[in-house]
């Protein structure tokens, strides 16, 4: 009734020889590189069969029934157009006990992740660190008001947890290895709408999201890099050649800031 496929980037810690010896049900691809997000997922769509792939990160936690409840819910008629579908994705708090397997406990609050499209202005404050003084300036590109307790059509879930419907994958292909990581999930929902396809959010299914602990590995200047990277890329491709030209132009300021950042925190070390 499913598979479960298992792609290692070239980990260092074991992980692939664990999955090996605990789960020899899996089918694992163990790179001998970081191929990224956008690659390494479509190694394991290529052989995925099913007729919905859910791409999953590895720090989630899927919560008993969410995956029936997301096969149900993409099964509707009614969401016969939905071609992508995310669920309703929460973090435990700081300090507080976290969420059982079912799913309850203290620290137990909602991961916002439904965004709008990027648009220029906002990406230019994300590239400036314009929100570390003005936080509200991104207010309505992150969807501070929506609802995570209903079901919407939206433009865009986060990749942690990321339904698509086979068909799609038929129709638009898969994720543009363009995009080592960030956007590309972004770039998928804008290719499904694009295409007469809905991107939907539903609070049916729960997961609990342990939010960037690999990223945390990870020094502030080279995440800006691939960050940073990725936006241009997503602009070259989707928005007006100027917009693309600017933020590649403002590029090196962002970098510099994020050297500086790195620098700092060395030194307060």
């Amino acid at each position: 009734e499913y598979e479960v496929f298992v792609v290692d980037n070239d980990s260092k810690d074991g992980s692939a020889e664990m999955v090996r010896q605990e789960f020899p049900d899996v089918f694992l691809i163990a790179n001998d590189f970081n191929a990224g997000f956008a690659k390494a997922n479509n190694q394991a769509i290529r052989l995925a069969q099913g007729r919905y792939v859910l791409l999953l990160n590895p720090d989630m936690q899927v919560l008993p029934g969410a995956l029936q409840g997301m096969v149900k819910f993409m099964d509707e008629a009614r969401n016969a157009k939905v071609g992508i579908a995310g669920c309703h994705l929460v973090s435990p708090s700081p300090g507080l006990r976290p969420p059982s397997p079912a799913g309850r406990g203290e620290g137990f609050v909602t991961v916002p992740h439904v965004r709008r499209f990027p648009k220029l202005l906002d990406q230019l404050a994300i590239m400036l660190k314009v929100p570390h003084f003005f936080p509200r300036v991104l207010d309505s590109y992150m969807m501070k008001d929506f609802d995570y307790e209903k079901e919407a059509r939206v433009d865009s879930i986060r990749g942690s947890f990321f339904m698509i419907r086979r068909e799609i994958l038929n129709k638009i292909g898969m994720l543009d290895e363009g995009f080592f990581i960030w956007f590309e999930e972004v770039d998928f929902c804008k290719r499904a709408v694009a295409a007469g396809y809905e991107v939907a959010y539903t609070p049916i299914a729960k997961a609990v999201d342990y939010v960037g602990q690999s990223f945390k590995q990870v020094k502030f200047y080279p995440k800006q890099k691939m960050f940073t990277r990725s936006m241009v890329y997503y602009f070259k491709k989707h928005a007006p050649w100027w917009q693309y030209r600017l933020l590649l132009a403002l590029r090196p300021v962002a970098l510099a800031v994020a050297w500086l950042g790195d620098k700092v925190r060395i030194l307060k070390k």
